[in-house]
């Protein structure tokens, strides 16, 4: 963690989705009733509030916090907790450490034993696997070992081997991860099973991040992660935070949505993707057949946390669109906007009360 930590006290300052990311039940109320907060410090809340900014390079992308209090010194107090909290996430929760918790689970995979999780693992294969079941796959954390395929694709150019694409799809399947709510422990059923949480962790991030912020007294605060965005109550006499929506064309004039209480995300390829053979594969793959998707799409998520904006943009990326708004409607105040691409024309779709929550510049 760095010891000074940027700050700038700029105001009225938009938050745009940077471009290049145009990327049964839970025990547990934080995945349906968004983000947990708590009692604010009466004597700091009295003071007058400034902006204060701050940014880190977490779980491998750039995050940035900002918020509104009384002083520099809880700003900074605050800000270098959430960060904290956050590498301590990534130690859990990253599929390229092969030391970290979730790395471990998956060399377990094969064995008979059940491996004990911890809160914040549980947490998110809980809301992994019930978003799972309820798109028969679309979504799936046990997708890495054909994420890892791609990668490689991506990197080389070259479409992956058959033969090794049909060996790599024996090893992912929501099923093969069990998943012992009582205990909280999991088990993987076979050999050579990996995990990604790419499309869920950054979300759950940063619900943690506007906590702790929360534990430190701050009740006006934004989180951002590589274009995912969370936020808690309002600037001060603002009825909510603007934020940019990531453009759909270089021409397409910006548009903006008004937040509190809630996050948003995004999932798309419109930046990455690999041509192969002159086909267009994106960097999302999915999990039932293996493949990159071909059909471009954009997707925009409002939704009560971090977590199911994360996981549900990722979903939607892959969900056929006529399955949409029954998904969304098994998460209470979530919605989105797909857009997709085909012959040079955009055809755009809300769902929910996506439209509600624009706002002119």
């Amino acid at each position: 963690m760095k010891k000074n930590l940027p700050i700038q006290r700029k105001s009225g300052k938009k938050f745009a989705l940077p471009k290049r990311r145009l990327r049964r039940r839970i025990l547990f109320g934080l995945l349906l009733g968004g983000i947990a907060f708590f009692p604010v410090d009466g004597a700091s809340s009295s003071l007058p509030r400034q902006r204060f900014e701050f940014s880190e390079a977490c779980m491998g992308v750039p995050f940035r916090i900002v918020l509104y209090t009384a002083s520099e010194e809880i700003a900074k107090r605050a800000a270098a907790a959430a960060f904290s909290r956050i590498a301590a996430l990534d130690q859990t929760l990253s599929n390229y450490d092969t030391d970290s918790e979730l790395s471990r689970l998956g060399h377990q995979s094969g064995q008979s034993s059940w491996t004990p999780l911890s809160d914040d693992l549980y947490r998110v294969i809980a809301c992994a696997q019930r978003l799972a079941a309820e798109t028969d796959g679309a979504f799936d954390l046990t997708v890495g070992p054909l994420s890892a395929l791609w990668r490689n694709a991506r990197r080389t150019l070259k479409y992956p081997e058959a033969n090794q694409l049909s060996r790599f799809l024996k090893r992912v399947g929501w099923r093969q991860l069990r998943l012992d709510h009582s205990s909280r422990q999991a088990r993987l059923t076979t050999p050579g099973m990996r995990l990604d949480p790419g499309g869920i962790a950054k979300g759950d991030a940063l619900d943690q991040a506007l906590i702790t912020l929360q534990r430190h007294g701050v009740q006006s605060a934004l989180a951002e992660g590589d274009g995912d965005i969370a936020v808690s109550e309002p600037p001060p006499q603002k009825k909510g935070w603007r934020i940019r929506l990531a453009p759909l064309a270089e021409e397409t004039p910006p548009e903006y949505v008004l937040l509190k209480r809630q996050a948003i995300a995004t999932s798309g390829d419109l930046y990455q993707y690999v041509l192969l053979d002159g086909q267009r594969y994106s960097h999302i793959v999915d999990p039932r057949t293996g493949i990159g998707l071909t059909e471009r799409r954009l997707v925009f998520v409002i939704a009560p946390s971090g977590i199911i904006a994360d996981s549900l943009a990722t979903a939607l990326s892959v969900l056929d669109i006529s399955k949409a708004e029954s998904l969304l409607k098994l998460y209470p105040g979530s919605h989105a906007r797909i857009v997709s691409f085909a012959d040079g024309r955009l055809l755009a779709r809300s769902f929910g009360r996506f439209n509600d929550f624009q706002t002119k510049l």
